[in-house]
């Protein structure tokens, strides 16, 4: 037999005992979950399935289209009351287009509708909206301060807010009742040790002293482990802190050391800048925001923030650019009460 016969025989009684081989194999396992022979080609197959993308979720999809680079936006939520023609929205939104530097910030804004209504004409306005479904809930109508459709549509918000810092994204949380005259952002630390930033109705001038009196209608926070868990610890103490609206809770859990122990470093905002009715800032070179706080109703904030911004319109069409330009008194909200 010739070298090349030779070596064709041995190469045929490998084939034929890989292939017995196999058959055997085959038979005994079968299909089984245990063993099953897999092709190169079908493992590239089934590496590409490994590897197909999820489709996003609408919350992802919302946030992902309205954030900026570094995954920082806006959040406000709005129902039926406050977002009727010429209301408070429209206040709202005026605000940024005649501040200073606030235009392209509506770019970044999105509105959390709590009822059909209000995500409707947040459509209509073209404006980046999300619909927050919260089952048995009626939110459409105004919510009058501390009655208990207002405390559940506070702590509503509340979870929806933990559940965006989980996907990663940092937030100023601002109420439809807050004027945006500048931008924000330039007086925030976006980086470095603060984990939340936050508003005062009064503020003693001291932005770490944990007696500052707080309002969660404007604050900015960034995600990390450390906010999750401080979110997740505010909602959690709902349930026993019947009658109390979430800021309450908050105000509590900041002034007996519950932050600190976490880790959380807190700035309080100087009302200066972040102001509001409860301690106005006067200065109206330096005023960033001005929050209808300290008032009732709706009818209310609309009156003194209409007269607000007929101030801000009249100091920037006049040469007088003093401290000392007058503001209209806030009576409405006083008489609130």
């Amino acid at each position: 037999m010739s070298n090349s016969e030779y070596t064709k025989s041995h190469v045929a009684r490998f084939v034929f005992i890989f292939l017995l081989l196999s058959g055997i194999l085959y038979s005994y396992f079968g299909t089984s979950a245990e063993w099953q022979f897999i092709s190169p080609f079908q493992q590239y197959k089934a590496s590409s399935k490994r590897t197909t993308i999820v489709p996003k979720d609408e919350l992802e999809t919302a946030l992902e289209g309205v954030s900026m680079a570094n995954k920082t936006l806006i959040i406000a939520v709005v129902n039926k009351a406050y977002t009727e023609e010429n209301g408070m929205l429209h206040l709202f939104l005026q605000s940024f287009r005649i501040g200073e530097d606030t235009a392209f910030l509506i770019n970044h804004l999105l509105l959390v509708a709590v009822d059909q209504i209000s995500f409707d004409r947040c459509n209509v306005l073209r404006l980046h909206c999300y619909k927050l479904v919260t089952g048995g809930v009626d939110f459409s109508g105004e919510k009058l301060y501390m009655s208990d459709d207002f405390i559940k549509m506070m702590w509503s918000r509340t979870l929806f807010l933990a559940q965006v810092l989980r996907r990663g994204y940092n937030f100023i949380f601002t109420d439809t009742d807050v004027m945006w005259l500048r931008n924000p952002f330039v007086r925030l630390t976006q980086e470095g040790e603060d984990d939340l930033q936050i508003s005062c109705d009064n503020f003693n001038g001291r932005p770490l002293d944990i007696s500052n009196q707080i309002n969660t209608g404007f604050y900015f926070v960034r995600s990390s482990n450390k906010t999750i868990a401080l979110f997740e610890k505010w909602y959690a103490s709902k349930n026993n802190s019947v009658g109390m609206k979430e800021q309450d809770v908050l105000a509590k859990m900041t002034s007996t050391g519950v932050l600190r122990q976490m880790g959380m470093r807190v700035r309080f905002l100087d009302t200066h800048y972040i102001s509001g009715f409860c301690q106005s800032s006067r200065d109206f070179r330096e005023v960033i925001t001005m929050h209808a706080n300290c008032c009732r109703t709706i009818k209310a904030k609309l009156i003194d923030l209409r007269a607000y911004l007929g101030d801000w319109k009249n100091y920037n069409g006049s040469s007088n650019t003093t401290s000392a330009v007058p503001w209209s008194n806030h009576n409405a909200c006083i008489n609130s009460w």
